[in-house]
């Protein structure tokens, strides 16, 4: 029962302060924490970034392999993105295998990588059929303060426009050489994420601020407004009018990111 009442406290806090335009860090509802991006963090890695926004850090790394392509895509490499929420990063977080916060996170950030055709498969391609490039993309949170999302989608995309291909040695990859060919990167995605709470909408949520959403939409865009994916969270329903809000807010503050990029 303390529970339930603080969280109303909380909501009824959160909420008087919005209505007055305002956030308990100080900021406006459409303004982002500061953020900060650096690439080539990950000695052991072919590709890396670390993305700040605020107090919430996010590191990613790219790892390539020699793979057999998927049959339906004998001409086309392979990517894949994983995630893991380390629980010295938010206590929420447990330990074990991947929960549903990492596997939506992972997915929400694959989508709009993958939507974007962001990374020219068929360049991967080594032998067609037989062999192919598979990139692997692991996301870590370091510490959580809020907006997971977009610092994950921003560090992901830094990490793949940083990335190089190791060295091949007949059939064996040589990772203590890396060359000076990077990744087949032809566009550049960016993800954004509006929130509803209550009435209002506003972009990098606080842990708190997340904690009360009534609704989520994450915007991927590239270049030119160009809308790749578009992905829901929270429980509750979104009219078209939100949805076009969000999406035009989105589209505004990516901009914002793309210029770290």
């Amino acid at each position: 029962m303390e529970m339930v009442i603080q969280m109303s406290d909380n909501r009824k806090h959160i909420l008087t302060s919005l209505n007055l335009n305002l956030r308990y860090d100080g900021r406006k509802l459409d303004e982002y924490r500061p953020v900060s991006i650096e690439t080539g963090v990950i000695k052991n890695a072919e590709g890396s970034a670390r993305v700040k926004i605020g107090g919430t850090i996010v590191l990613v790394g790219v790892k390539m392999s020699l793979e057999k392509p998927f049959p339906d895509t004998p001409n086309e490499g392979m990517l894949m993105v994983g995630a893991e929420l380390l629980p010295l990063s938010n206590p929420d977080f447990e330990l074990g295998p991947p929960g549903i916060q990492a596997i939506e996170l992972a997915r929400v950030v694959d989508r709009g990588i993958r939507e974007s055709k962001a990374v020219d498969m068929k360049k991967l391609a080594i032998t067609p059929g037989e062999k192919v490039w598979g990139i692997n993309v692991d996301i870590v949170s370091m510490n959580d303060e809020g907006n997971l999302f977009d610092a994950s989608a921003l560090a992901v995309t830094a990490a793949l426009k940083a990335a190089r291909f190791p060295k091949i040695e007949g059939d064996k990859v040589d990772y203590k050489h890396i060359t000076d060919e990077k990744l087949p990167v032809q566009k550049t995605p960016v993800s954004i994420t509006v929130v509803k709470i209550g009435g209002k909408l506003l972009i990098d949520p606080t842990t708190e601020e997340e904690a009360l959403i009534d609704a989520r939409l994450t915007v991927a865009s590239m270049e030119k407004d160009v809308l790749c994916a578009l992905q829901k969270g929270g429980i509750y329903p979104l009219t078209s009018k939100d949805i076009n809000e969000m999406v035009e807010l989105a589209l505004v503050k990516s901009k914002e990111l793309r210029k770290h990029l």
